[in-house]
């Protein structure tokens, strides 16, 4: 039986929750010398790509930009574009929204990226139904959720159809006609949908590996058919041994009524880490990590987002307010919605009374710890397990510093990896495809 191999994959960490903004190493989220760092990074780290996010308005927290978002947020291609001129066989895909954009445009732009860096180029479908992002666009919030997936199904059909319209060909002279003449390799895309009619012929070839490769990031039971039947690769957040193991299993016993096979859909979660010479000394940073990621503002604002009310007077170490939480609306804009906000403000005060805990010890402890925390040994041991395990294909790494947080996991746990015949000693193919082995 042929060993099963890690992938990895490098998220731009960017304007989230993970990141670490008071850290006197942490850089520019916008300057080119940072996404061209930590890119070059993980290409000598071998991974499989670099993932970058994509924000379509600034969120907002009762009607004020957040603080997480103040650095900007870029376009993701444009980045890619410029990357792919500063790296040779690294994976570069990009967060693009198949709600607020155009098919026949966003197929062009992914084309031409794919022709600029040889193969390298992946998409990364993610949906909304959000009237405040669609403010920011002609058409508004008018797409109701539940049209969310199949106007993403319908787009990216579309995108490979004029992906594949364009065919290798031959341009040749006719002497007997004294001109060049095309022998049928370009052909006319005709779409009529119920979101999209397309009538014309695309402007590229078809590139180094074909398609792009789709990446999808829904985790509703829709989102996971949406990627059974489209994606190549699953961004999901089920990072834990037994929660990725049942994940794993659900969306793989779902490629077959699309006539698909397992190794056709990697499914790669989000992963963060925090490494130490020990185990006692990786504990005391991941928890230094996390206290550092949910500073005093931040505790609030993720208070109020279940609260559904102003929090801003209340102590972050202090304890839970008695007041209960307004569920009429929320106070954040440009955020997905909790579901059941009263089950969750019931959850989280059970836990606060259990544990003793003030706001912000509450907010450390409900919204996540690093996935992996250990020695570099231990580290590169759990994911080569979780690999094994059939838990994920492999991980999408999120660093808490940018540019220089990946430097040391690419320093010291991907030999580990190597050593162990759990990830490759070299790039073996040019294309994305090739590195993800979904031919």
């Amino acid at each position: 039986m042929t060993r099963k191999r890690v992938h990895l994959a490098a998220h731009f960490p960017g304007v989230n929750n993970t990141t670490v903004w008071t850290d006197p190493r942490s850089g520019s989220q916008i300057d080119f010398a940072s996404f061209a760092h930590l890119a070059r990074t993980a290409e000598r780290g071998k991974f499989d790509f670099f993932f970058l996010a994509e924000g379509l308005r600034l969120r907002e927290l009762k009607g004020r930009v957040h603080d997480l978002d103040v650095v900007g947020r870029p376009e993701s291609l444009s980045v890619l574009s410029a990357l792919a001129a500063v790296t040779e066989r690294l994976g570069l895909a990009a967060t693009v929204n198949a709600t607020f954009n155009e098919p026949y445009e966003l197929a062009r732009r992914l084309a031409t990226l794919d022709h600029l860096s040889e193969g390298r180029a992946a998409w990364n479908v993610v949906t909304t139904s959000d009237a405040f992002t669609g403010e920011n666009f002609r058409r508004g919030g008018y797409l109701d959720r539940s049209q969310r997936y199949e106007r993403a199904e319908e787009f990216v059909r579309l995108a490979r159809e004029l992906w594949d319209s364009w065919r290798p060909g031959a341009v040749v002279n006719d002497p007997e006609a004294g001109r060049f003449v095309e022998e049928g390799a370009i052909g006319t895309v005709r779409h009529h949908g119920a979101h999209f009619t397309v009538e014309g012929r695309f402007t590229l070839p078809r590139g180094p590996q074909g398609h792009p490769v789709v990446i999808q990031a829904g985790d509703s039971d829709e989102g996971r058919e949406f990627a059974a039947a489209n994606a190549d690769v699953i961004f999901t957040p089920h990072g834990r041994l037994e929660d990725g193991r049942r994940f794993y299993a659900d969306v793989k016993r779902r490629l077959a009524r699309y006539g698909r096979e397992p190794h056709q859909l990697k499914i790669m979660p989000g992963a963060t880490y925090a490494l130490g010479d020990t185990e006692e000394e990786a504990a005391e940073n991941a928890a230094a990590i996390r206290r550092q990621q949910v500073g005093p503002q931040t505790a609030i604002a993720f208070l109020e987002q279940v609260w559904g009310r102003d929090m801003s007077a209340y102590d972050p170490e202090g304890p839970l307010p008695e007041v209960e939480p307004d569920l009429s609306e929320g106070v954040s804009q440009g955020r997905v919605p909790l579901k059941d906000r009263a089950a969750v403000a019931a959850k989280w005060r059970a836990l606060a009374e259990e544990k003793n805990l003030t706001i912000r010890e509450l907010v450390i402890e409900v919204t996540g710890r690093q996935t992996f925390v250990g020695t570099p040994e231990s580290v590169a041991r759990q994911i080569d397990e979780h690999v094994r395990a059939d838990a994920a294909d492999g991980f999408i790494l999120v660093p808490h510093l940018t540019p220089g947080g990946l430097d040391e996991f690419v320093d010291r746990v991907v030999p580990l990896l190597q050593e162990r015949g759990a990830f490759r000693a070299d790039y073996t193919g040019a294309t994305l495809r090739e590195h993800l082995e979904l031919s």
